[in-house]
């Protein structure tokens, strides 16, 4: 393919990038939202919508050079803005001020003039894969805190 079409298809991905994340000003203010926060307001459709435009424009983004590293920590700019977007309120608030896809073209643009990110990113992987996995092991060690207290006082009442 030639550089020419490479440069239009990373021009869409800025464009499309731009209109997610800060099309929009509010009057009076510098402050700047796109269609995420939006379209985040449509319970679930809204959320997988922004998700699948933002995996289309990560797509691109590794089809043009993008390294595994590059790619990978960009595939967790988005889940983190799906999942943390997906919460009622604090979900709209969060992709008002997060801007995964304006985030990815950054990372991507840093790649490409400062050679950043180079690599397979395994690292980086596994490092979130751990923190996951400690995030997950917290949450049962609380449910199971909170069954335990819960028989407890039931059984008190009874």
């Amino acid at each position: 393919m030639p550089a020419t079409d490479d440069a239009k298809k990373l021009k869409w991905v800025k464009s499309i990038s731009h209109l997610m994340d800060s099309q929009f000003r509010l009057p009076g203010t510098n402050l700047r939202f796109g269609l995420d926060p939006i379209l985040g307001l449509v319970p679930f459709l809204g959320d997988l919508s922004t998700f699948a435009v933002s995996g289309a424009l990560v797509l691109t983004m590794a089809r043009h050079g993008a390294s595994r590293n590059v790619v990978i920590r960009m595939v967790v700019n988005i889940i983190l803005d799906l999942v943390i977007g997906s919460i009622p309120v604090l979900g709209s608030l969060f992709d008002f001020g997060y801007k995964a896809n304006e985030r990815n073209v950054k990372m991507l643009q840093r790649h490409y003039t400062e050679g950043k990110y180079q690599g397979s990113g395994s690292g980086f992987l596994a490092a979130v894969i751990i923190v996951l996995l400690a995030a997950l092991g917290l949450v049962m060690f609380g449910l199971a805190k909170l069954i335990g207290w819960a028989y407890d006082y039931a059984q008190q009442m009874w």
